[in-house]
């Protein structure tokens, strides 16, 4: 089913806020160096849930990060609903995921460059899983 403008509206919202919010923490917290970006945010027909994917380089703090922002779900939460008050009436539940699509798009092509073809060998590549 396809989005509303409604659910794009307030996806776009969240996406600018939250992209700010986790990038001042991730500088404030000591990992300086660390850049974050809200690639996608998804949100359902009835706006009670937010599905948000992160963007990390360097990639190897990936899950690292996401853990921390997992801990601290209610703080961002409440620093989004502060910062969202006049736009939205109740902040949708926050449901974060590392977004792999870069280092996916990377993979093959090092392997398209490199002479091993994913397309003659698929175990090249990692299985990807549909969200």
């Amino acid at each position: 089913m396809e989005e509303t403008q409604r659910q794009r509206k307030i996806a776009g919202v969240l996406q600018r806020d939250l992209a700010d919010i986790l990038q001042r923490a991730a500088t404030d917290g000591g990992m300086k160096g660390v850049l974050i970006s809200v690639s996608k945010v998804r949100i359902t027909v009835d706006l009670a849930i937010a599905k948000v994917y992160l963007s990390v380089f360097p990639a190897g703090k990936g899950e690292e990060l996401l853990e921390g922002i997992q801990s601290n779900q209610p703080l961002i939460r409440h620093e989004l609903a502060q910062r969202t008050r006049h736009q939205l009436r109740r902040v949708p539940e926050l449901l974060f995921f590392v977004d792999d699509s870069l280092e996916y798009i990377d993979k093959i092509d090092k392997s398209l460059k490199g002479g091993d073809n994913p397309i003659d060998n698929p175990d090249l590549l990692d299985d990807r899983k549909k969200t």
